[in-house]
């Protein structure tokens, strides 16, 4: 399970307002925790695109496997076990990497 990596996640039980259900999630967590952990540090994603100024839009394509244009929920990140996660998708960009990362450091700084 590496960095830019998407894939299909089991994210219930939950509390509250968190992100519910079986849905794609993008893995934010780098290449040290990855390998030593069994843990991964995801975004999940939703179809309901909002246009959040801190959220990337992913749109639908054959590298990333997702079935339809999807918004990165950035204030939802979690860590969660790699237990969670069902079956890889596919895997975003190296500039979409760095948009979502753009939008976790203006929630984190705010």
């Amino acid at each position: 399970m590496k960095q830019r990596e998407i894939y299909l996640a089991d994210l219930e039980p939950i509390k509250g307002q968190e992100q519910k259900g079986t849905r794609p999630v993008v893995i934010v967590s780098g290449p040290s925790m990855n390998s030593y952990f069994n843990l991964v540090t995801i975004c999940p994603l939703s179809t309901k695109i909002k246009n959040y100024p801190v959220c990337a839009v992913i749109k639908k394509n054959a590298r990333n496997g997702l079935k339809s244009d999807s918004e990165v929920l950035t204030f939802h990140i979690r860590t969660v076990s790699k237990d969670r996660l069902i079956k890889k998708m596919g895997e975003i960009s190296g500039d979409q990497l760095e948009q979502i990362f753009q939008g976790l450091n203006d929630i984190l700084r705010y």
